[in-house]
């Protein structure tokens, strides 16, 4: 059976003049990398999730909600490689009713005009108790809305459910890789395409990949299964946790 047609990728848009943006320094170490030498892509999500805290922290709005991510694309032109300085900065990009999107850069800072990474989510706003989308409140609002520039965007979901007759491979979620949520953390679910790309046996000199989260997962096994550029990582009744688009160069 032919590969079905993947979806676009999340457009990455650029940073509006004097808008606020957040920015950390920091480095791969030595458990977020390859033998190679390569930044994972579990720990390049683990970057992303760790700016996005500390940028509402820096806000003064981290009490405000709980933020779950819905989708990321990471798109690597050059991969970070261990012990090298890093600059990484963020923006609101879209604002929605009870949802935003969040552009990430990450460059050497000994080059900071050339990004290595690129990446954008998208994070639901959640309330803090009871753990169901919530609209922002104008403490929130007032240090993204002139970066968001009036952007609205939508948290609908676009890839498609796997094919029925999709081939697949065993995967096991480990109790380990829960977070506070309780349920397994969305850093972790990119440890399976890594398995792929490094079980593959050539190292990607670049990379497009974009997961989206459709239902928490608990520690077990579960399948990835495969079509084209497509993946889905699914219970063993089917149930879809996330789905992937994975383009390597």
């Amino acid at each position: 059976m032919p590969s079905m047609q993947p979806p676009k990728f999340t457009e990455l848009i650029g940073p509006p003049p004097d808008a606020r943006e957040f920015t950390m320094l920091t480095r791969p170490g030595l458990a977020d990398c390859a033998p190679s030498g390569r930044i994972r892509l579990d720990a390049l999500a683990r970057w992303l999730q760790d700016i996005a805290y500390a940028d509402v922290e820096d806000a003064g709005v981290a009490g405000n909600a709980v933020w779950v991510v819905r989708r990321t694309r990471i798109k690597v032109l050059r991969f970070p490689r261990f012990a090298e300085h890093f600059e990484v900065r963020t923006f609101c990009s879209g604002i929605g009713r009870m949802w935003a999107e969040r552009r990430t850069t990450i460059a050497r800072e000994a080059n900071v005009e050339t990004p290595c990474v690129e990446a954008v989510a998208l994070w639901v706003h959640l309330d803090p108790e009871t753990w169901r989308p919530i609209p922002f409140a104008d403490q929130e609002i007032a240090p993204y809305g002139e970066a968001a520039m009036g952007r609205r965007i939508s948290a609908r979901l676009h890839h498609p459910a796997a094919p029925a007759d999709a081939p697949g491979s065993p995967w096991t979620f480990r109790a380990t890789e829960c977070d506070i949520a309780s349920h397994v953390n969305n850093s972790n679910y990119w440890q399976p395409l890594e398995e792929e790309l490094m079980l593959a046996g050539q190292e990607p000199s670049a990379l497009d990949a974009e997961m989206e989260f459709r239902a928490p997962s608990q520690p077990g096994r579960k399948l990835m299964l495969r079509d084209g550029v497509l993946r889905w990582i699914v219970d063993p009744d089917a149930a879809t946790h996330a789905s992937v688009i994975l383009v390597t160069g």
